[in-house]
């Protein structure tokens, strides 16, 4: 099975494992040639937060989940990664339960592989708090590479 196509998973709460989300995108797309799609999902209100933090006109026109993901700094800083690798990559917001929108996101995008981000937790805090990792690993159509910073 060939690597055409790879949904990086970014969001807000990935500052700490972004060096290691590059890397692992890297090492896939590189060798491969695949494309990249940079996939940021907002909950309504941190897209509203974030129309107002990255100051969009929003009277305008109408802001795209697109426009805010390519703005957003984890984005950016991802982009500056692969644009030094020469990685081909497209940009993609999405706005709604996390889960959800990467698993049909990585379905409408035809992805060959999914990279998620993700921090150690013990088995109580898993029960707890849940694991959006473990649900886009169930659910996805395709292979996912769980990332963690501390990954070496």
């Amino acid at each position: 099975m060939a690597i055409e196509t790879v949904l990086v998973a970014v969001g807000a709460g990935d500052t700490d494992r972004l060096d290691r989300l590059a890397e692992e995108t890297i090492d896939i797309a590189g060798p491969t040639g695949a494309s990249v799609v940079i996939g940021h999902v907002f909950t309504k209100s941190e897209y509203n937060d974030a129309l107002d933090n990255l100051d969009f006109d929003v009277t305008a026109e109408e802001v795209s989940a697109d426009d805010v993901a390519r703005r957003h700094a984890t984005v950016r800083e991802i982009v500056k990664k692969l644009d030094e690798a020469d990685i081909n990559y497209e940009i993609r917001g999405e706005i709604g339960d996390y889960a959800d929108e990467l698993v049909d996101l990585a379905t409408e995008v035809d992805a060959d592989r999914l990279l998620v981000g993700g921090r150690k937790r013990s088995p109580a805090g898993k029960a707890v708090f849940g694991s959006l990792a473990q649900e886009v690993m169930l659910e996805a159509p395709c292979p996912v590479t769980f990332v963690r910073a501390d990954m070496k």
